[in-house]
């Protein structure tokens, strides 16, 4: 017998939006807390592996705990580390490296809308009308809180290096999804634990940390005007921006569906420029306040419709049974 899916129930939606907006509050801050380690010094792509890194040493005692799962899902382990965590971040930083920071972070949060691809024509899954609308009007935004018109200069392989970002914040949606399927769900505090692990090694052989000076570490930087501890930074960037981003956002999948979850994420984008314009003094104008609205409209539009699933809903065998009985009747009635 076909029924219809089962939809969320309210408390499971509010409790996965509450944990995609605390995720993507911690993302959005990322940059912020990076760019200050970045002019004291250090290169984006060792303050990357600082990120990973350090991440991956706070969850350690996390992944112990979490150990079976190496064994019953290593592939996932291994793909979540790889795109959601070396992927996205390694690819980013070389798109930056080549073309502007606004161009690479819209190219980058096309990732709901290849996100709604994958589900729809790859898995062929129905995709909610407000998922759609939503990840439009947002991406609508993104274009403006970035102000993509002020870069358009491209360099091909810039442009390549940023789209793969985007395929990999596609995968981070998509595995964190796979992890709650099967017989035995995958714990995703483990798949995060283990993603970070696997992540800080492949970016080990990437950025051979070793050549990095970290005395500068023990130095000052300059934050919202103020010499701070370079150590504030980084912990922010370690346990806020990566340890407590990565937990809720793999955990808000699992309440979510991935296209929802992708959508909400694009506040990241605002959040960053916020804290850009409060913590660094890179002041907003106004097509940037529009282009946050517009984003907090899409993802809110996401958020409120039903999955696709429950808004035409199945017939059953029995009302398959009347529906050809009414067809038969209808046209013995035209005979």
């Amino acid at each position: 017998m076909h029924t219809t899916p089962a939809v969320p129930p309210p408390s499971r939606r509010a409790l996965g939006l509450t944990l995609a907006l605390v995720s993507a509050l911690s993302f959005g801050g990322s940059g912020t807390a990076a760019k200050p380690l970045i002019e004291a010094g250090l290169s984006p792509l060792h303050v990357v592996w600082l990120r990973a890194t350090g991440a991956a040493v706070v969850l350690l005692p996390l992944a112990w705990k979490h150990r079976a799962i190496v064994r019953e899902r290593p592939g996932l382990l291994l793909g979540f580390g790889l795109l959601a965590v070396a992927g996205v971040q390694a690819c980013y930083f070389a798109a930056i490296s080549r073309i502007p920071v606004g161009v690479a972070l819209l190219i980058e949060y096309l990732g709901p809308l290849l996100l709604l691809g994958y589900v729809r024509f790859v898995q062929h899954k129905p995709i909610s009308r407000g998922a759609m609308i939503g990840a439009s009007v947002a991406v609508t935004g993104l274009i403006c809180v970035v102000e993509a018109w002020h870069g358009l200069s491209f360099d091909a392989l810039g442009v390549l290096f940023a789209l793969a970002a985007a395929c990999c914040q596609v995968g981070y949606f998509v595995l964190a999804d796979a992890g709650s399927r099967g017989d035995k769900p995958a714990d995703p505090l483990g798949v995060s634990a283990y993603g970070l692990l696997i992540g800080a090694v492949a970016l080990t052989v990437v950025t051979r940390p070793w050549n990095a000076d970290w005395s500068r570490l023990g130095g000052q930087v300059t934050l919202a005007g103020q010499h701070v501890p370079a150590l504030l930074p980084a912990a922010w960037m370690v346990l806020i921006a990566t340890v407590l981003a990565y937990l809720t956002g793999v955990v808000s999948v699992r309440h979510l569906s991935p296209p929802v979850a992708g959508v909400v994420a694009n506040i990241e984008a605002v959040v960053a420029t916020v804290l850009a314009w409060v913590l660094l003094g890179e002041h907003l104008g106004t097509p940037q306040l529009l282009g946050g609205l517009l984003v907090l409209l899409g993802a809110f539009a996401a958020q409120v419709t039903r999955p696709a699933e429950a808004e035409e809903p199945a017939l059953t065998p029995e009302h398959r049974a009347d529906s050809v009985k009414a067809g038969a009747s209808a046209c013995s009635t035209r005979d």
